[in-house]
């Protein structure tokens, strides 16, 4: 998977079509987008949390629904890797040219 937590990503497909967000989550092969596929989620009274209640949630979008936003040109793009001189591998925006990370 070539994206990252902290990416810049637009959803391509599902109910949130359209919408922009960072990653803030990373598990298998989804991510957890801020401000997309929100959900309510049901809680109990505990401990900590006294009221329990109903909240908002972001829940996991699978990573082929969504696309790195290239930071120069300020649209959708694919990743590439290459090598650098000193022999690490980088990404690479494929519309720019441009090194991600």
């Amino acid at each position: 998977m070539n994206l990252k937590v902290g990416d810049k990503v637009i959803v391509i497909a599902g109910k949130d079509k359209g919408k922009e967000g960072k990653i803030i989550a990373k598990k298998g092969e989804k991510v957890f987008v801020e401000g997309v596929n929100i959900v309510k989620k049901h809680l109990k009274p505990n401990g900590q949390d006294q009221n329990g209640g109903i909240i908002d949630k972001e829940a996991a979008i699978h990573v082929s629904n969504v696309m790195i936003i290239d930071p120069k040109t300020k649209k959708r793009t694919r990743i590439s890797k290459e090598i650098n001189k000193d022999g690490n591998k980088v990404r690479i925006s494929s519309k720019s040219k441009n090194k991600l990370d």
